[in-house]
Parts: structure tokens; sequence; C-alpha cells
């Protein structure tokens, strides 16, 4: 087996194993400083279907509150999710439901937190897949993600799901540390617990979703390093995948395409949080971008097989 043969070995042979690969040769080129890769998360390194990760810890979560206090079941947003009423949360809307959701750990300590999310991730299942859900990771992105570190890349983590959330499990599920998690922020406020300095979390959103240009704004105010690297699979991860490509030096787009409903999901690119938008395959063709299919270019998709 040769050299080449050894890299990214669940990655079929084919023009988007090449693209990748030429990309990784060409980025030796660049000064340590410029190396930065910034992947999405859901959908790009671990599934996002049936739901998001981080919705089925707050659907746990919100069980657990109404198993203590069975009047919180009588908040709309809290009654459409229990209910599944896809007619009540379209009324209601995503945002306003969101917002209830994160009003479930109001006032928790961040280190707490990390606490909760780490004992979920534990233990939850996925509901089709036959596997923990930190489990329903893509080894593909891992073996990418070893790569770029042999190449003295810095790897983050850049998320619409919640920047705290997210590093919770992003050390164990990707080696990636904490800082370099871009993700939608909840405020804090400083408080003082007998007499000591303290943080709780509120239900406050600093600057909105980490989704479309917000994401290129984050990754400039939290990691001050324009990445020549993006890794996404929706239309919210469009401008942040034409940041990456379209600097003076070596630059790459890649886009998984989820069209493999055999071994995990099939289904449009499509971000729930965004309005109507160009086809994000469409966008890709039209810019020249990776398109990786899951179906044809991934030789597995997740760690055991």
């Amino acid at each position: 087996m040769s050299t080449t043969d050894q890299v990214l070995p669940s990655w079929r042979p084919g023009a988007t194993r090449d693209a990748v690969l030429g990309f990784l040769e060409e980025a030796q080129d660049l000064p340590r400083s410029e190396r930065v890769a910034c992947f999405d998360n859901d959908g790009t390194l671990w599934v996002e279907r049936p739901n998001y990760v981080q919705l089925e810890f707050f659907l746990d979560a919100l069980a657990r509150k109404v198993g203590t206090n069975p009047e919180v079941a009588e908040r709309p947003e809290y009654a459409a999710l229990i209910n599944r009423d896809m007619a009540a949360i379209g009324e209601l809307g995503l945002p306003r439901i969101g917002l209830a959701l994160t009003e479930l750990f109001e006032g928790m300590h961040p280190d707490r937190f990390t606490q909760v999310v780490r004992d979920f991730a534990a233990t939850a299942q996925h509901p089709s897949l036959d596997r923990l859900l930190k489990a329903a990771v893509y080894q593909p992105m891992l073996e990418l993600i070893d790569e770029l570190r042999k190449r003295e890349f810095a790897v983050s983590v850049v998320t619409g799901g919640g920047t705290e959330f997210v590093r919770a499990v992003s050390e164990e599920l990707y080696d990636v540390p904490p800082e370099l998690v871009v993700g939608t922020l909840i405020e804090y406020d400083a408080v003082q617990d007998d007499d000591t300095p303290s943080l709780q979390r509120s239900a406050r959103i600093v600057g909105g979703a980490n989704e479309g240009a917000i994401k290129v704004v984050n990754i400039q105010t939290q990691l001050g390093r324009r990445p020549v690297l993006g890794v996404g699979n929706t239309d919210g991860d469009r401008e942040m995948l034409e940041w990456a490509s379209t600097g003076e030096g070596p630059g790459l787009a890649l886009l998984l395409d989820h069209d493999d409903a055999e071994r995990e999901f099939s289904y449009s690119g499509h971000s729930a949080s965004l309005g109507e938008s160009e086809p994000v395959l469409t966008t890709a063709e039209r810019l020249g971008w990776t398109v990786i299919s899951m179906a044809r270019d991934w030789e597995r998709v997740f760690p055991d097989g």
C-alpha cells in the first residue's frame, strides 16, 4: 500500500479525494499561522437527523423538568414539543421555542452545565442508528482532521448549536479544545456567590444564531484568523465556505451531500433556521466547491463501519 493510500483510508478513490489530497499538499506552502480549518458540526461532523443532538438534549432536560414540576408542561412552547404538535411549533416559531428551551438552564453555573451535557452524551442513544449519539460521528471527517493536524493546522468547530453544549464534548469527539469552538453564544451574568465571584447562564443570545453570515463574523471575532478550509453541509454554511475558498492562497470549500439513505439519511442541505435560498448544491456548482457524496465517496460512514 502506498503512502497516499494510507491517507484518508475511508475515502474512496476519485475526484473528491484527489481534491482533498491536492489541497493538503498545496497548503503545506502556507505559513503555519494561516493553516486554519473550520468545520460545521451538525450534519458535517456528526448526525443531525431525525433531530439535532442538542435538541435531543433539551427534550431530555424538559422531560426531567416536567417529572419534578408537571405544571411546566402547560407552557405553550413546551406543550408543543411534548405533544409533537408541528402546527403549534410552526405557529410559535423556532426562535421562541429555542429561547424557551434555553431557559431550562437559566441560572446554572457553566461547569455544572458542562457536566449535565457530558452525562447526557454518555448514555443517549440515536433513535434509529443503533449507537450512542456521541458515536454517530463521521469517520472520514475524523481522518481529515487527523491529516490536518499532521500538517500543523488549527482545527475549529463552527456550529449553529450552542457554544457551551459543543465545547462540553468537542475534546472527546474531535480533540478540539473549547477555545476553538465557535457557536451560538449565551450571555452569562457575573454574580457574587457567598462573597465569591461566580457566573450564571442567562437565556440571552449574543448576536443571534451562529448561521449564515454570522458564522464568518464570529470566526473573526472569536478566532481572529481566516480559514483556508471550510467544511459544511447546508446553506447555513455558505458564507463560511465561500470565505475560506476565496483567499489569496490555497483554499478549499467542502460540502457534504447527505445522499445515503441506506447507511445514514438522505436529505437536502437547507438550514431550517434560514428562509428561502438558492439550493446549496446549486451554489456549490456555481462557485466550484468540492461536493462530498456520502454514498459514493465514503467507504464507511461511522468509526465502527
